[in-house]
């Protein structure tokens, strides 16, 4: 990596339907230099997450868009280069929303320490960062599992979805993952423990999830929508909860889905079985013992993680690309530079 260039991936155009390449455009600029009461960073790893598409979109949404030509937004792992912010010196390790990039700049309270003696510093943008995070209040604010009760959790090998499984079984609940192939399924119910796991291609999916859940269904977190929340409605007991994380399999929908309206069904279903839907982002909640329990979950061995690795900013485009297709096995992170504590 040049010390005096700084690459950066912008939006270049706003995607009808699913991204291509041509959506984004690699540039260079100068490093920048912080000013008064800022800190430079060169980043170590980017994370790369579902909810980014919609960032490239116009529509309304809880946060801006990204701009046309502006640095794609995202959370990254980096090291000070310079500093002019109290509490931190060159060669400390920070986590913040540095963005598609090799440099960025952070104000204070825009970034915080990591520290490598606790976990591999790319934890902090998985399973002890956002995505953990996401899954940790969730859970407690929404789902509210209770020892005995069936949860089941979509996207169940990714970063959140894994997480959330693993936290509930730790709660004492019953736990089915779904996810989309047999080797993820394999993964999460031979190294991560849960009770069951089902490939939501099947064609028997609804028979088998029905068999997997004879009780029923007491928590659904949903992280993709589409056919596999079609599937879970009929199972959701009375006062069951569903925590709405994301809709993956909607993303880069550019119209409603055919068919008759459902919405009658829907609301009908949550009359009757008095069920909880709520909508949420990791800021809605504050973060509680997040980092105080995941971390001594992680060191007793309780905890698991896995991620996927990709090498070189350039290659961002085509990462994201696959993963809202669900070609990424784990938490998606792309190393930028390489991490100095390994």
């Amino acid at each position: 990596m040049s010390e005096t260039i700084n690459r950066r991936i912008v939006l270049a155009a706003r995607p009808q339907g699913k991204p291509r390449p041509e959506d984004f455009r690699l540039e260079e600029a100068p490093v920048p230099e912080p000013g008064a009461g800022e800190m430079l960073c060169r980043t170590i790893y980017l994370s790369l997450d579902p909810y980014m598409r919609g960032r490239m979109s116009e529509a309304p949404s809880y946060a801006r868009p990204v701009g046309l030509g502006e640095v794609m937004t995202g959370g990254t792992v980096g090291q000070v280069v310079r500093s002019d912010l109290d509490g931190f010196a060159p060669g400390d390790l920070v986590v913040g929303a540095g963005g598609w990039q090799d440099y960025a700049l952070f104000r204070q309270g825009e970034a915080r320490k990591v520290d490598p003696g606790q976990a591999p510093v790319s934890t902090a943008l998985g399973v002890l960062g956002m995505p953990g995070q996401t899954a940790y209040v969730g859970l407690r604010e929404i789902g509210k599992p209770e020892p005995g009760e069936t949860l089941v959790v979509a996207a169940t090998s990714g970063p959140v979805g894994s997480a959330v499984g693993q936290i509930a079984r730790i709660r004492g609940c019953r736990v089915v993952g779904v996810a989309g192939s047999q080797a993820k399924c394999d993964f999460v119910a031979g190294e991560l423990g849960f009770d069951a796991c089902l490939d939501h291609h099947a064609a028997d999916f609804a028979e088998r999830l029905r068999a997997a859940c004879p009780d029923g269904i007491d928590v659904y977190w949903e992280n993709v929508g589409g056919r596999v929340f079609e599937t879970v409605l009929p199972l959701l007991n009375d006062f069951a909860r569903v925590p709405v994380c994301g809709l993956i399999a909607w993303y880069n929908a550019t119209e409603l889905p055919p068919g008759p309206d459902r919405t009658p069904l829907l609301l009908r279903r949550a009359l009757v079985r008095r069920l909880t839907i709520r909508g949420f982002i990791v800021s809605d909640f504050a973060p509680g013992d997040f980092l105080t329990d995941m971390g001594q979950w992680l060191r007793d061995g309780r905890l698991r993680y896995r991620e996927d690795v990709r090498e070189g900013l350039e290659n961002a485009p085509a990462a994201f690309i696959g993963l809202l297709g669900g070609e990424n096995f784990g938490k998606l992170l792309v190393r930028v530079a390489p991490d100095p504590t390994r």
